[in-house]
């Protein structure tokens, strides 16, 4: 079980590294000037069955004109199914938000988040920020504990990385059941800023 969950997980992170590559998303921001991090699961080796893919992205104004620059030529790219935008600008959070659908050669969808932050805001490297002090912390005992608390989780199941990392880091969840119990007295609501 231990060898299966440690394969299933190296699997799709070599597959995400490969969408990475296959849509030049990198790129693409640098070409419009931005600055562009992996943050989130994949960052972390902690990406397990959910086809996600978690970029910030920063620049010194948030311009839409930009943003939408660079979306046209990643929607140029025929295995973009579907792009969503969210303009989240007048609030805490000074983002907006940039969701792109692709398709990889196996037909499988990947989503591909990328949060474009407005540089010197609240949430500037914040997040690269907890992802290093997870990094910092993890040993392979409760990597191996999230990734199985992740398999086990139902595909339709919405539940942020960050209550499984807190979780298991801060409270020593090691079960399933646990894990659902401990969600009931941890109700996330927005956006979790935790960190060991």
């Amino acid at each position: 079980m231990k060898n299966s969950i440690l394969t299933l997980a190296e699997k799709n992170q070599m597959r995400a590294k490969a969408v990475i590559a296959e849509t030049e998303v990198v790129d693409i921001w640098r070409s419009v000037g931005a600055e562009i991090n992996l943050v989130g699961s994949l960052r972390m080796g902690l990406l397990m069955k959910h086809r996600d893919i978690d970029f910030h992205i920063y620049t010194e104004t948030l311009d839409i004109a930009d943003g939408f620059k660079a979306i046209s030529r990643l929607a140029q790219n025929r295995a973009v199914k579907k792009i969503e935008y969210i303009n989240l600008a007048d609030t805490e959070e000074h983002c907006i938000e940039w969701h792109a659908w692709y398709e990889d050669k196996d037909h499988h969808i990947w989503q591909i988040d990328m949060i474009q932050i407005l540089k010197g805001s609240r949430y500037d490297g914040y997040f690269e920020h907890v992802a290093d002090r997870i990094c910092s912390v993890l040993t392979p005992e409760n990597r191996l504990t999230i990734l199985s608390l992740k398999n086990e989780t139902p595909e339709e199941m919405k539940i942020m990385g960050i209550e499984y990392y807190q979780a298991v880091i801060q409270d020593g969840i090691d079960n399933y059941f646990d894990f659902m119990k401990w969600r009931e007295k941890h109700p996330a609501d927005g956006i979790i800023e935790w960190y060991p």
